[in-house]
């Protein structure tokens, strides 16, 4: 049987040409249709449950917004050339005091959306260049060109669609069918 790896034990090969940035851009302009697609209708009862002790469907969501500000600020690291990217608080604080369940699904969509098309702005209006610009990624201890960068939101977007989806997926879970 093939376990899923978590995020956090999660190794990357960055080995994207940097003349890739254009379509690493697409994949992040593209996620917030994809939530809205995959969450549209369901009721909240199945958005906040937790399943043994995890992030709810509505939490997974929330982290999405908790981390742009992340992104957006390594930007500003590849931008400054800075040697190491800005750290990520691994403890994941912001998502667990911001109590997403509390909060209006809508709402945190319509978050997310906002601060990604502003990354995604920001991302459109940089010269070709900056994709190649190199800096440490902290916790994976590894050079990191700016289109690297890119790719590793997109997978972490993806661990996250993929984790709403496995939750929709549970027999316990709740989703009309």
């Amino acid at each position: 049987m093939v376990t899923r790896i978590p995020w956090i034990e999660r190794r990357f090969t960055f080995a994207l040409p940097a003349g890739f940035y254009a379509e690493m851009i697409e994949r992040l302009r593209g996620t917030p249709a994809r939530l809205d697609e995959r969450l549209r209708g369901l009721p909240t009862h199945v958005l906040v449950r937790r399943h043994e002790g995890h992030w709810s469907i509505q939490e997974n969501v929330g982290h999405l917004v908790d981390l742009e500000a992340l992104w957006f600020g390594r930007i500003d690291d590849y931008e400054r050339g800075e040697a190491t990217l800005r750290a990520a608080d691994i403890t994941n604080r912001a998502t667990t005091e911001a109590d997403h369940n509390q909060a209006d699904i809508g709402a945190i969509l319509m978050a997310f959306r906002r601060a990604r098309e502003a990354t995604v702005a920001r991302l459109d209006a940089m010269d070709p260049a900056m994709f190649e610009r190199t800096a440490l990624h902290p916790r994976l201890k590894v050079p990191m060109r700016l289109v690297d960068a890119l790719d590793f939101t997109a997978h972490h977007d993806d661990y996250h669609l993929a984790t709403i989806s496995a939750l929709l997926r549970r027999p316990d879970s709740g989703a009309p069918e």
